[in-house]
């Protein structure tokens, strides 16, 4: 607890103490909204508010935990204001700060196993803090905003190298694409991968990619206009 409110302190984060106030903080984009995806999904969360790189951390999370074992990750709390408060929660909680997250204790072995798996390598290199409580069993996730973030655009930026060195020259490229280009209508499809930077929006990704916020929005499953810095999108290229 020591560790998790001193982080919260180091962001300078406010612990939120009325319903009212999340639909403030939600308002000024300092919490974002958290929707169920095909890969997770949300059971009696009242406040399905949460820090962005929360928010990331359950599409990454939730994307692996069903290749892993075959279920939807189940999100039981987010963002719970002060005076929200179940009756057994510590007084020292940093759910009110939107960095908290509650997911269901699954009594698949092979989901569970992977799943603490996963959350004690993640502890371990220091971007959260997991505990499994009892009354009512569920894993408690306190994340490190800065740490998570820095770990996933390092993680980017090492996928976009990979992808690039996997890329044909120019030269090779345009020998592979004379042989198609055989009349005015021919197409070249595909994705190229894009990290996310300071100050980008899907509208301005789309412009710069000649392509369309709806087409970005399919092909990553984004739903609304919500990224973050050091995020890999897949941006289809190429007509």
């Amino acid at each position: 607890m020591d560790r998790q409110n001193g982080i919260a302190r180091q962001h300078d984060y406010t612990y939120i103490d009325t319903p009212q106030r999340v639909g403030y903080f939600a308002e000024q984009g300092w919490l974002v909204p958290v929707t169920a995806t095909p890969d997770f999904t949300l059971h009696a969360v009242s406040f399905p508010f949460a820090r962005p790189e929360v928010e990331l951390f359950l599409r990454r999370l939730g994307a692996q935990y069903r290749r892993a074992c075959g279920e939807q990750l189940v999100v039981t709390s987010l963002t719970r204001p002060a005076t929200r408060q179940p009756h057994n929660a510590s007084a020292r909680s940093v759910h009110p700060t939107g960095m908290a997250v509650d997911l269901r204790y699954s009594w698949n072995r092979t989901c569970r196993r992977w799943l603490e798996n996963v959350l004690t390598s993640l502890e371990r290199q220091g971007l959260l803090e997991a505990t499994l409580e009892r009354s009512p069993r569920h894993y408690h996730v306190a994340l490190f905003p800065t740490q998570y973030s820095t770990y996933v655009e390092t993680l980017a930026a090492s996928q976009v190298a990979s992808a690039s060195e996997a890329t044909p020259s120019p030269a090779v490229a345009s020998v592979a694409t004379a042989s198609v280009s055989t009349t005015s209508e021919a197409t070249i499809s595909g994705t190229t991968a894009y990290l996310v930077r300071s100050g980008d929006s899907l509208w301005t990704i789309a412009r710069r990619h000649g392509t369309t916020v709806d087409d970005l929005r399919d092909v990553n499953g984004i739903r609304g206009n919500h990224i973050v810095v050091g995020q890999l999108l897949d941006v289809p290229v190429g007509s």
